[in-house]
């Protein structure tokens, strides 16, 4: 899946390789087998969903 083209910025995060692995580990579980970034915009946006702060 390619990233959002709108309305978007570039954003570097530094994490540790155990966080990394983690992320790894749920995007295999997924059925698109998402990249890295998908995988971050996804659980970001589920974060935020559940905490009632976005609806994007």
């Amino acid at each position: 899946m390619a990233p959002p083209k709108k309305d978007t910025e570039a954003l570097t995060v530094r994490l540790p390789r155990e966080i990394i692995a983690q992320i790894d580990d749920v995007r295999r579980l997924e059925d698109d087998i998402p990249t890295r970034p998908e995988m971050i915009r996804r659980i970001l946006q589920d974060w935020l969903e559940n905490k009632g702060k976005s609806e994007i």
